[in-house]
């Protein structure tokens, strides 16, 4: 059982291997394009940040979580700006999806979701923040300052070598996780994975919220790999995704010296993530 586990996983990273590659060349490209700009237009948003971080974080990866992560500890960005970015972050969900040939439809429908949530929360969030604390100072800094805490030093070097590191990284979770569920499956069965996961409208979106707050991209890869072997309803998937926020969490608790501040943003983020699930799964929406 486990040599076929192994096999079956391994034929699976063969297959999506080349469209991995060309995804992430394309992200890495768009990313030295647009990376500086996209900070610059959230910096400059003022109270509509949470919009511009809503729309603008879908499409980065882990890079663009750290970053607000960054500008949130200067105080450069609102508290919901760096929220909905991190609600709308697709992180590693959206170059799987690609490269497993997932329909336009279901991905655009699941980018779509996660930012309309992350806008209108951030939003929400910087509304009651303002009642709360009409006086607020914001304390500004340069952004040279903060780059240095960045996590991936994705604009180093030739965007062909970044995106074969991300490429061979992202592969080797994917390996991983594909032998663990072959190996889960062989052992308790699928339907039980799916009852655990799926199968009540409540703990299916709290435990994949758990997962999504793994701070690395190990969380988006499980649930997306999850969700594409049919163990995941779509509310527990938009649930983790919410709460995943890549390394922009961690990133978070090491350049923002509030730990108590800290912890309420981390629990504010799975509750939004968690609830939403709820509500989806319980509208019965599918995508």
């Amino acid at each position: 059982m486990v040599i076929e586990a192994i096999v079956d996983a391994a034929a699976d990273i063969l297959r999506i291997l080349p469209f991995l590659f060309l995804t992430y060349l394309a992200m890495e490209f768009l990313e030295h394009k647009a990376g500086d700009r996209a900070q610059y237009l959230v910096r400059k948003a003022g109270r509509l940040g949470p919009l511009a971080g809503g729309m603008l974080g879908v499409f980065p990866q882990c890079g663009f979580s750290a970053a607000a992560s960054n500008l949130y500890a200067g105080r450069i960005i609102t508290l919901g700006t760096l929220l909905s970015v991190f609600w709308s972050t697709s992180d590693e969900m959206l170059p799987i999806l690609i490269s497993q040939k997932a329909p336009a439809g279901m991905i655009l429908r699941i980018l779509g979701i996660k930012a309309l949530i992350g806008m209108a929360a951030g939003m929400a969030v910087d509304f009651v923040v303002r009642k709360r604390d009409p006086g607020r100072e914001e304390r500004h800094l340069k952004i040279e300052e903060m780059c240095d805490h960045q996590h991936c030093h994705c604009g180093e070097g030739k965007i062909w070598r970044s995106a074969l590191s991300h490429t061979l990284q992202i592969a080797l979770f994917i390996l991983a996780v594909s032998l663990g569920l072959n190996i889960l499956i062989g052992i308790v069965g699928e339907g039980s994975i799916r009852s655990a996961l799926g199968g009540r409208a409540m703990a299916g979106p709290a435990v994949a919220g758990l997962i999504g707050l793994i701070p690395n991209c190990a969380a988006s890869v499980t649930l997306t790999q999850l969700y594409l072997e049919g163990l995941l309803s779509a509310g527990a998937l938009i649930a983790g995704l919410l709460v995943g926020a890549g390394v922009g969490l961690l990133i978070l608790f090491r350049v923002n010296e509030n730990l108590g501040e800290n912890l309420r943003i981390t629990a504010l983020l799975y509750a939004v993530g968690v609830i939403s699930g709820i509500v989806i799964e319980t509208a019965g929406l599918v995508f």
